[in-house]
Order: structure tokens, then sequence, then C-alpha cells
């Protein structure tokens, strides 16, 4: 039995690390996808913007998360703010009043979600566990 637990945890940290390549490389293609499109249109939008900056935490993340193995769960929530800005940004002449109400509260409680997990991080930090730690 520990013959499988020993290959099974090898196997699957070779999975992932076949994912975060994948994910790496789809990153830096679509940035040089939008990188394209901003040149083919000639002009850079706030829009664009806001997605390199997007392609730019994926990235970071997938980092963050090569080097450690961990994955704060602060990085998926800015980037879930940074999308809903971009949403608003792009489509907030066609939206209704409900939705437009929805979607800034939506972002209002991921940033306040974010203080409070910042916040614990700081006043109650987890103790250090040197079983984890190597």
């Amino acid at each position: 039995m520990e013959i499988y637990r020993k290959y099974g945890a090898k196997s699957l940290k070779a999975v992932e690390h076949v994912v975060l390549l994948l994910i790496a490389i789809a990153t830096v293609v679509a940035i040089g996808q939008e990188g394209v499109h901003i040149f083919e249109v000639g002009t850079v939008e706030l829009a664009d913007l806001l997605l390199l900056f997007i392609y730019l935490e994926v990235l970071a993340m997938v980092a963050n998360y090569a080097e450690s193995g961990k994955l704060p769960v602060r990085m998926p929530l800015y980037i879930a703010i940074v999308a809903l800005a971009r949403y608003l940004i792009l489509d907030m002449k066609a939206m209704e009043d409900w939705r437009v109400f929805t979607v800034s509260l939506s972002t209002l409680v991921l940033a306040c979600t974010v203080i409070v997990i910042r916040w614990g991080q700081l006043k109650m930090p987890y103790p250090r566990n040197q079983e984890y730690d190597n």
C-alpha cells in the first residue's frame, strides 16, 4: 500500500506541474494575442490594460504556486476584483441598474474579504509547522 501512496503522490505532483505549465503557456499566448490586438487597433484602452493586468496576476499566481507550493487565497480574489471592474467598464452602458449594483456589491464584498483575510493573517497567524515548511 505504501508503494501506491508514494507513486500516487508523485504522479499527482507531475500532473500538477504539467497543468501549471499549461496555464503559464496559455497565459503567455493570451498576452501575445492581446498585444497583437492592441497593435492592430493602434490604441490602448483601459479594458486592454485591465485584461493584461489579469494575465499578469495569473502568471504571478502560477509562479508563486510553483515556487512555494502554496496558493494564497487573496490572489484569485484580486483577479476576480479586476475581472469584475473590467466587466463594469466594458458593459456598464448596456447594463440595467440592478446589474450594475450587484456587480458593484460583489466587488465590494470581494474587497472586504481580502481585507478580512489579510487582517486575520496579521493578527492570528498559523503556528509554524516544521513538517510543512520543508
